[in-house]
């Protein structure tokens, strides 16, 4: 009976010590993870799925539209978000992949509430495009 009693004791420690661990780790998630809306690019526009990669935050497409609807474009996958990495005050800097014109660029987001600005920029920041995305629900 002590013997079973012990090991139902040690099971809730070890359960509730991995309970602890995740909770922490949703609570210490980024916040800017998740799927967002871009703004139309020439006539298009994407579902970018933001998830981890490394220390930093990197953007997938992973769903495209048009005027008809959603289809399937070439760029499903690709990544248009590159490494990220937080400075702690709702900003972020590192890279962005423009599709259109197949070009990266020097990049930085800034996330407010449920808005993302992003700046894709070149000449050290003197010329950007901006676009505001959304985050999908």
């Amino acid at each position: 009976m002590k013997k079973l009693a012990m090991k139902d004791l040690t099971m809730r420690a070890v359960l509730g010590g991995a309970v602890a661990l995740g909770l922490a780790a949703a609570a210490s998630a980024d916040p800017v993870l998740g799927t967002w809306k871009t703004q139309p690019d020439d006539g298009s526009y994407a579902h970018v799925t933001m998830a981890p990669c490394g220390a930093a935050v990197c953007g997938k497409i992973s769903r495209t539209f048009n005027a008809e609807g959603e289809y399937k474009s070439p760029n499903i996958g690709k990544t248009l978000v590159i490494d990220m990495v937080a400075n702690g005050d709702g900003s972020y800097a590192g890279k962005v992949w423009r599709p259109s014109n197949d070009k990266i660029y020097i990049g930085k987001m800034d996330l407010a509430g449920s808005s993302l600005a992003l700046r894709g920029c070149v000449a050290g920041g003197l010329i950007c495009s901006k676009q505001t995305w959304t985050r999908v629900q």
